[in-house]
């Protein structure tokens, strides 16, 4: 609600009106504006990781080497996330997602110039480019998620996380169609398109009052090697998020979305389904993602912890060994979408629990460190299916999965997740 006057800053927690009411998270207008910047921030991202291989197999129709865009994007992200998250315990929040918005913006709008003058642009420069983007991408993505435990009160946390995860599902499921539709018109506008949603992303920035941060000691010491892996540390040492993160790893090895499409992929093809079929197939899986971020926060409102952990740890091997005896292809797709179904209620959660459980000077770096290892399983799982199917077929690879997820969800059978707590019964200062 928008009132004449202008309202006091308020630390997370602290309830917004005299009577002791905690605003709705809709109007919260901070959170929303840092929410609204970051989905356009991740639909330039997400369209520009599809017109990036699109515009290299035009230049030099070689799959390969539009391969080799995503491998040094994912590992781009993966380091600089850690870089990322040091930076926001350290500057300020507001003043790094700025820069890395304005350097993308900068950065794109240079690149489109080059394609729409008719400059001769070469693969090298194609991968300098999304490798600069990524980079960027990186470091905000820490950044941003740190901000959260200072715009919204720690009962909210999980119900922020759950909207957070509709952010990251929609812009996946728009940002291909849109950088495919784009490309058609000229291979500059989708790069366009990307530097217009950095520009109003960077605007929505400018729209939050509170602080993104909070208040920092006037000298603390000089920076060193051991403060980046500090996160590392935190989440080895953490009771609670120890379970969980060494969950996700395993999860993340055996249904990485880009893995598990591949499976699919590769297992229609061999039971000699259409291309549209295909299509159908993965689009099925991926829609499943999307339904369950619509349904996360609900979820995590009539739902415990522990009973989410539960269940989505557990679905995920039993799906796996449907997908050993299930007929045909569609079929596949819909089990596959179970799975993805789950998965943004447990994001939710966990990372309700990071803002709730860890101190606002140590959230980036222990936001950094998960997103590292959370990226760094992904290829892992990725390069083990295709091995896997190339030498054994589709069978072993979803018995594969099936192994890897088990015994990833035997970290839920401990005393700690048995009995996980409310996150913001975690809270720390």
């Amino acid at each position: 609600m928008t009132t004449d006057r202008p309202q006091p800053y308020l630390s997370p927690g602290q309830p917004e009106d005299g009577e002791g009411a905690t605003t709705p998270l809709i109007r919260n207008q901070d959170f929303q504006a840092l929410w609204t910047s970051r989905f356009l921030a991740g639909l330039g991202k997400e369209s520009g990781e599809v017109a990036y291989p699109l515009l290299v197999l035009l230049l030099a129709g070689s799959a390969s080497q539009a391969g080799v865009i995503g491998a040094v994007q994912v590992t781009t992200t993966m380091i600089t996330a850690v870089v990322g998250g040091a930076l926001a315990d350290r500057a300020d929040r507001r003043a790094i997602l700025l820069f890395c918005d304005l350097g993308r913006l900068v950065l794109l709008v240079s690149f489109a110039g080059l394609l729409l003058g008719g400059d001769d642009v070469g693969v090298p420069l194609v991968i300098g480019v999304a490798a600069a983007s990524s980079a960027l991408m990186g470091v905000s993505n820490p950044v941003a998620v740190a901000a959260i435990k200072q715009l919204v009160p720690a009962s909210q946390m999980a119900d922020a996380s759950a909207q957070n995860q509709i952010r990251f599902f929609s812009t996946t499921a728009l940002g291909a169609p849109i950088a495919g539709s784009l490309f058609g018109l000229g291979r500059a506008f989708p790069f366009v398109t990307e530097a217009v949603c950095y520009l109003l992303s960077a605007a929505l920035l400018l729209r939050i009052r509170r602080p993104m941060q909070a208040s920092r000691e006037p000298e603390r010491e000089p920076w060193s090697p051991r403060e980046t892996v500090s996160g590392f540390v935190l989440l080895a040492r953490h009771p609670v998020l120890r379970p969980m993160i060494g969950w996700i790893v395993g999860f993340n090895i055996a249904f990485a979305q880009a893995g598990v499409f591949l499976a699919l992929i590769a297992t229609a093809d061999e039971r000699g389904a259409s291309h549209l079929v295909v299509g159908l197939t993965v689009s099925l899986a991926g829609m499943g993602g999307l339904v369950g971020s619509l349904l996360a926060g609900p979820v995590v409102r009539r739902l415990s912890p522990t009973r989410i952990f539960l269940i989505t740890a557990w679905s995920a091997p039993v799906c796996a060994l449907a997908l050993v005896a299930v007929p045909g292809t569609l079929p596949l797709g819909l089990i596959v979408a179970v799975v993805f179904a789950l998965v943004p209620g447990v994001n939710a959660v966990f990372f309700g629990y990071v803002a709730a459980a860890v101190p606002d000077g140590y959230q980036g770096r222990a936001l950094g460190a998960v997103t590292f290892m959370s990226l760094l399983s992904q290829p892992i799982g990725i390069v083990g299916i295709g091995v896997v199917f190339d030498h054994a077929g589709p069978v072993p690879v979803f018995l594969v999965m099936a192994s890897v997820s088990a015994l990833a969800a035997l970290f839920t059978l401990g005393p700690t997740m048995r009995s996980l707590p409310p996150p913001e019964e975690l809270v720390v200062a």
